[in-house]
C-alpha cells in the first residue's frame, strides 16, 4: 500500500479543532516541523498535545502554543520555555506532568494496545497520591489538581497504576521511510518518535528521503509500517532545516 500523501497540507487536512496529538521530538531534535507548520495554517485550535516538551525558540509545538492553539499538554519537561510557563502559571494552559521514562512507556503501552501498567516511579509522591497542579487560576491557586492512582504491592514493592496514553494523531519525523511506511530515524532523533508513532490512530511521518519499498534492510527498520498511515516527503531544503538549540564551541 502506497501511504505517501502529496504534502503537509493534504496530511493533517481532517486534524479538526480538540483533536488529541501525539508528537515525536525531544528539544529540538527529530520534531516534525512541517506537519506542525500545516496544522498552524489551517488554523486548527484546542489541541490536547502529547510529546516530551511544548518546542523551544519558537520553533516545533512552540509555534502552535504561541498562538494560543493548545489547550492541554501531557508530558515531562518545560525546560526554557518561557510562554509554556508563562500560560501554565496563567491558568490558560492545563499541564499534565509526568516522569520522562513513564511518558514514554504510557505512549508505548496505548500503541500495544496495553490499556494499562504498573510502576515504581512516583510512588511515595504526588504522581501516586494526586495533586500535583494541573490547571492555575492565574493568582497562585490551583483549579484542577492530578488525582490520587492506585498503588499495589508486588513481592514487597509498591507501584503505582499508570494507563496507556492512545491519541487520534501522531505527528513524526523520520531521516528515512519508504512508500510503505516503514521508518528509520537518525540518531538522537530516536527519541520519542517511534513511542509518539505507536500511540497514534493515524499517524504521519514527515521523512526526509523517501525510498522504494525494499530499500530499507528489514533488521534496520525502527517502526515498522504497520503504525504508520501517511507519509509526507520532505523537500531538500525542509530536510536541511535543522535548528540548534544551544552552540557550544570550544577555545
Amino acid at each position: 500500500m502506497d501511504k505517501v500523501v502529496a504534502g503537509a497540507a493534504e496530511a493533517v487536512a481532517d486534524v479538526g479543532d480538540g483533536a488529541s496529538l501525539a508528537v515525536g521530538g525531544f528539544g529540538l531534535s527529530g520534531v516534525p516541523n512541517v506537519l506542525i507548520g500545516a496544522l498552524y495554517e489551517r488554523g486548527v485550535t484546542g489541541l490536547s498535545v502529547v510529546s516530551n516538551n511544548c518546542g523551544a525558540m519558537e520553533s516545533g509545538l512552540a509555534v502552535l502554543l504561541a498562538a494560543g492553539r493548545i489547550a492541554r499538554v501531557t508530558g515531562s519537561y518545560i525546560g526554557a520555555n518561557k510562554e509554556f510557563a508563562r500560560q501554565y502559571l496563567a491558568g490558560e494552559l492545563e499541564v499534565e506532568l509526568i516522569p520522562q521514562g513513564t511518558l514514554a512507556e504510557r505512549l508505548r503501552a496505548g500503541g500495544a494496545g496495553i490499556p494499562a501498567f504498573y510502576t515504581p516511579a512516583g510512588v511515595g509522591t504526588q504522581v501516586a497520591e494526586g495533586g500535583l497542579p494541573w490547571r492555575y487560576d492565574g493568582a497562585g491557586g490551583v483549579t484542577l489538581a492530578s488525582p490520587a492512582k492506585e498503588v499495589r504491592e508486588f513481592d514487597g514493592v509498591e507501584y503505582v497504576l499508570e494507563r496507556g496514553i492512545r491519541t487520534d494523531f501522531a505527528l513524526v519525523r523520520a531521516a528515512k521511510g519508504d512508500r510503505h511506511g516503514n521508518l528509520v530515524f537518525a540518531r538522537s532523533a530516536r527519541n520519542f518518535n517511534p513511542l509518539a508513532a505507536m500511540a497514534g490512530r493515524v499517524t504521519v511521518a514527515e521523512v526526509e528521503e523517501l525510498v522504494e519499498p525494499g530499500e530499507i534492510d528489514p533488521d534496520a527498520v525502527h517502526l515498522p509500517g504497520v503504525f504508520v498511515q501517511r507519509v509526507v516527503a520532505l523537500t531538500p531544503r525542509q530536510a536541511a532545516d535543522k535548528k540548534i538549540e544551544r552552540r557550544t564551541v570550544s577555545g
